[in-house]
């Protein structure tokens, strides 16, 4: 047995729906399973609507304060707002609508950003945008990098923590903070692959001034649309690209005609109706969380064992004429919660393992192994050795 095993089996009842103790879940990176307590937020929300019908939204608002206050522990981050979405994407484009993009046209990014922010950004960039891409493999490259492309044109700089194909955690993130404030650019930072698996304080890194975004469909277990733009009370500029939840408590009012109002607190870059059913789902799940202890030190110290045990048995098992290899060869202090893997027959061999009911992920040439909580060592040498079956096949 591995030291993260004692917590795995005891989490393992919890999550019956998904039958994780039986299925080789590896998914973990990409969507986690949700505990059986998910069930019962959805049920209250089915009880809430029928008795409360229009007026259910202060109940949900209630539920989405519980994932706010949980994050803002998870941060250390008690004075940040958190704007609450659907997903990250309506989050950074109405943050991006804040900006002077006209004359102001650079944006500072790099070559390994999750497809909402580099979708979006290459699209601009071949309409308006000067979109300027560096190099991720190297941090301290990266850094100066940045540094060199912070200028008078430049609106803002948009990287993530750790990097959502290889797990490599971004080192300089509070140099880079630094030198944004020094020049006056905002900061976004993409956390989705950070919380919940690498501890962060705000406070103690610097990053207090600093726009993050967050995910609830990955090591949160939240499900879809529980995503959250963190930024600071100070921030008063208006996004260009609103909806009227962002002015809920004025609705009331009449129309005027002069400038948009917006609310103060945290919904600065809401959008429009949606679905509250997630807030109930999710907010049970943190109950649940708090509950089991599942504080960022222990969920740090059970990704870290897990993914150091997959690595240990993937190096241990590999061959040369399996043509695969590891994506990066940092060290685990600065890896996120998945074993990354490249081959060329990457996506094949994620569909055969998928063919024998084994999920993992494939990304082009990259393969990615994520656990949970929950995971199991056994479970981890019986999807490395499935994967060796697979890739000797090829």
């Amino acid at each position: 047995m591995q030291d993260f095993d004692e917590l795995a089996m005891a989490l393992q009842p919890h999550y019956s729906h998904f039958n994780v103790a039986n299925r080789l879940l590896f998914t973990g990176h990409s969507h986690q399973a949700w505990p059986d307590v998910a069930f019962a937020g959805i049920q209250e929300y089915m009880r809430v609507v029928a008795d409360r019908v229009d007026t259910k939204w202060d109940v949900g608002f209630e539920k989405t304060e519980i994932m706010r206050n949980y994050l803002r522990d998870f941060y250390d981050d008690p004075d940040g707002y958190y704007c609450r979405e659907q997903n990250t994407h309506v989050l950074l484009v109405s943050w991006l609508s804040c900006y002077d993009l006209k004359n102001k046209p650079k944006v500072v990014t790099t070559t390994g950003e999750f497809h909402s922010m580099s979708r979006q950004l290459s699209r601009l960039d071949e309409e308006y945008l000067d979109v300027v891409e560096i190099s991720h493999q190297s941090d301290e490259e990266l850094l100066e990098g940045i540094k060199t492309e912070l200028d008078d044109k430049t609106s803002a700089v948009m990287v993530s923590r750790i990097y959502f194909e290889t797990a490599e955690v971004n080192t300089k993130l509070s140099e880079i903070a630094a030198a944004c404030r020094e020049t006056g650019v905002p900061l976004m930072i993409d956390d989705y692959h950070g919380t919940n698996v690498v501890p962060l304080s705000v406070r103690d890194a610097g990053l207090e001034d600093c726009f993050i975004l967050i995910g609830g469909y990955k090591y949160l277990q939240w499900g879809e649309a529980n995503c959250f733009l963190r930024f600071p009370k100070s921030f008063d500029k208006r996004p260009v690209i609103t909806g009227w939840f962002a002015s809920f408590e004025t609705l009331d009012q009449p129309q005027s005609g002069g400038p948009v109002q917006f609310d103060v607190g945290d919904q600065r870059f809401a959008t429009a109706t949606y679905d509250p059913i997630s807030q109930f789902r999710a907010a049970e799940v943190v109950n649940f969380f708090r509950k089991q202890g599942l504080t960022p030190d222990v969920l740090h110290k059970q990704y870290q064992s897990q993914v150091a045990y997959l690595t240990e048995l993937f190096k241990d098992g590999n061959k040369d004429s399996y043509k695969i290899e590891r994506s990066h060869h940092r060290p685990i202090e600065e890896t996120g919660g998945f074993l990354s893997l490249k081959s060329p027959h990457a996506r094949t061999l994620r569909a055969n393992l998928l063919a024998k009911g084994i999920y993992t992920d494939a990304r082009d040439q990259i393969l990615r192994l994520g656990p949970a909580p929950y995971t199991t060592s056994k479970q981890c040498e019986d999807v490395i050795n499935e994967l060796f079956t697979e890739a000797a096949k090829l």
